[in-house]
């Protein structure tokens, strides 16, 4: 459900109001139950009085990233008919080592873990989020994040720990 704090300006310049009310129609209609194809899409559009084409249907899944599998359209979020079941965790800390990892090295009692550009943060955010007990927190740029422990000895740990799951 969408909540204005005032009345829309439906006049506005640079607002296409109808693709936007089309978006949301689309997204109601992904949520709310199977849409098997893009005809079935077209045909419940209709009924609610949005006539389109199958070349604006086409863009307007493109746009919405709405992804179609076995079950029918699902939002790009995992919402829709054909979701069965919702996993809210965030990736875990080897998902991520897998994904963005390049390198790891100790140095004293931080770690330092290269990653790919823009894969530190989520990487950060997945050791904060598991609560590694030996880890006392974490600092994340762009390609680089710093794992900070609390002595030596647990930053060996902690690199041997992420070296593993790097090279496996």
């Amino acid at each position: 459900m969408y909540v204005a704090a005032r009345e829309p300006c439906w006049n506005a310049p640079g607002v296409n109001w109808m693709k936007t009310l089309r978006h949301n129609a689309i997204r109601e209609l992904v949520c709310q139950g199977l849409v098997a194809n893009q005809d079935d899409l077209r045909r419940r559009l209709r009924r609610q009085g949005f006539a389109v084409t199958q070349a604006t249907l086409s863009r307007d899944i493109h746009e919405l990233r709405l992804s179609k599998g076995p079950g029918g359209y699902t939002l790009s979020n995992g919402n829709g008919a054909a979701q069965a079941t919702e996993d809210n965790s965030p990736p875990s800390v080897a998902d991520m080592i897998e994904s963005f990892g390049m390198r790891v090295r100790q140095a004293m009692n931080q770690v330092v873990v290269g990653t790919v550009m823009g894969g530190a943060q989520p990487l950060a955010a997945a050791l904060d989020y598991e609560g590694w007990p030996e880890v006392v927190g974490t600092v994340a740029g762009d390609d680089t994040v710093l794992v900070i422990c609390p002595d030596i000895r647990k930053a060996s740990e902690v690199e041997s720990r992420l070296r593993t799951m790097l090279e496996s």
